[in-house]
């Protein structure tokens, strides 16, 4: 058995996992998850840089981690950085001082290895899954949609329209005028429809992954907290995230962290469930099974078959 820590670093959030690695069992076994509202990504679609500010809450939430995995007596630490380091012109630097400074090392890893570990990490350790299935990966810079069996994956791709990178880029306020909603979802409808033709193989059996799908899912079920048991594996209907969109389009911040999302999340809220929706609407799926794993589960997974191979 080995305990790693993985580590999810986003365009808006970082996620650890903390988990015992069963090679001869293949069981990945949770024992803590810990997520920080970094906004890495903050002005990256612009700028093409990773400002001093977002900088200093990545080193901050770095040390925690380092932290927590000490105290849980795990050594090896596997980070992956995703959308925002790829687009940042000064990824390099930031790596390298986030490693001077907490000793862990970042690896910057492409949007096609992102999907291939996103979708593996979703469905990893859950029951009757039906094949082939597609797995929805929203983050804050990009999304990835990928499609597959347990054994392969067959399709993905990567587009670049994130929760945040199109919020700065359409949104002046919130709620949204008619004509920036309009304009995003034109945006949004012209990248889906140049990219989702294979994925219509296999739109019956979709789950769904990261901050947007988890949120959606909390509210929809009347959960003014956040609960993994009652979310993972939660079906959400095309019309639940219909109806949640409509009170967005007309919501301001402080009425929508009214509504359980969380302040971090709250000012991209929207253009999450806009992405969603489209995604749905275009590909005709009912509903969406949510999933609280995705990359880090991955990461752990990855891991889990090379350590098989060396002991195996």
């Amino acid at each position: 058995m080995e305990r790693v820590s993985c580590i999810d670093i986003g365009t808006n959030t970082a996620l650890l996992l903390i988990a015992d690695l069963e090679p001869f069992s293949g069981a990945i076994l949770p024992l803590f998850h810990k997520q920080t509202i970094v906004r890495l990504g903050k002005n990256v679609d612009a700028a093409k840089i990773i400002d001093l500010a977002a900088r200093e809450r990545l080193i901050g939430c770095m040390r925690d981690y380092r932290q927590l995995c000490s105290e849980y007596g795990s050594e090896t630490i596997i980070a992956a950085g995703t959308s925002a380091l790829r687009d940042a012109e000064n990824r390099m630097e930031v790596i390298g001082q986030v490693t001077r400074e907490t000793g862990i090392t970042i690896s910057c890893i492409s949007g096609q290895e992102e999907a291939e570990l996103t979708f593996f990490g979703a469905v990893a350790g859950m029951g009757d899954i039906a094949q082939p299935f597609t797995v929805l990966d929203i983050g804050g810079g990009s999304t990835e949609i990928s499609m597959g069996s347990l054994c392969e994956v067959s399709e993905s791709v990567s587009l670049d329209i994130g929760s945040v990178r199109l919020t700065e880029r359409f949104f002046t306020t919130l709620p949204p005028s008619p004509s920036e909603l309009d304009a995003a979802k034109q945006w949004i409808d012209k990248l889906l429809t140049s990219n989702i033709l294979p994925f219509f193989a296999a739109r019956e059996h979709v789950y769904g992954v990261a901050g947007t799908l988890t949120s959606i899912s909390q509210v929809s079920q009347g959960l003014k907290h956040f609960d993994a048991s009652k979310v993972h594996n939660h079906a959400l209907k095309y019309e639940e995230v219909e109806a949640f969109l409509e009170k967005l389009k007309k919501s301001n911040l402080e009425e929508i962290i009214e509504l359980g999302i969380p302040d971090g999340r709250a000012d991209v809220i929207t253009m999450g469930t806009l992405i969603l929706h489209q995604f749905m609407r275009l590909l005709g799926i009912a509903e969406i099974r949510v999933s609280v794993q995705g990359l880090r589960f991955g990461i752990a997974q990855k891991e889990l078959l090379r350590l098989q191979e060396t002991i195996l």
